[in-house]
């Protein structure tokens, strides 16, 4: 049907026929010449993991802690939470998840010294239809979208 360098307006084109009541189950976007593109987010280091096992640790500290520290008093019909329980809930998921990462990051083999965010982009995209209803594809693509 059509073919663009950009996905957003691969997007568009697909909303446009979505938009003229074309059958959305029967539209296919295809990337094609497909390569990977790594961004570098930051330097890692020992205190980095550190940080972010601690950080990881403390909201599921945070999480049983109010869940399992709750009063065993019905009678109120309230849950009084105690917050010294959940305090040293958060202290102890903090340092757990902590020590487990820099354990795990001195462990490794292959050691980076980087974070970074690997996905796959297409140089080009098509949008394709079954032979059949490429007329009516035509047709909603060239009409105009209709009032909300």
């Amino acid at each position: 049907m059509a073919e663009f360098e950009q996905y957003l307006e691969a997007i568009q084109y697909v909303d446009k026929l979505v938009g003229a009541n074309f059958p959305t189950g029967m539209v296919a976007i295809v990337g094609s010449d497909l390569k990977t593109v790594e961004r570098v987010r930051g330097k890692l280091s020992y205190a980095k993991v550190a940080l972010n096992g601690a950080v990881a640790g403390s909201w599921m500290g945070l999480i049983f802690g109010i869940l399992f520290s709750g009063s065993g008093s019905t009678a109120a019909m309230t849950a009084a939470v105690d917050f010294t329980a959940v305090g040293s809930s958060i202290f102890i998921g903090a340092g757990a998840i902590m020590l487990i990462n820099v354990i795990r990051f001195s462990l490794t083999s292959n050691k980076r010294q980087f974070v970074s965010n690997s996905r796959v982009v297409a140089s080009r995209y098509e949008v394709i239809v079954p032979n059949e209803l490429a007329d009516q594809a035509r047709a909603a693509a060239s009409s105009e979208p209709a009032p909300n």
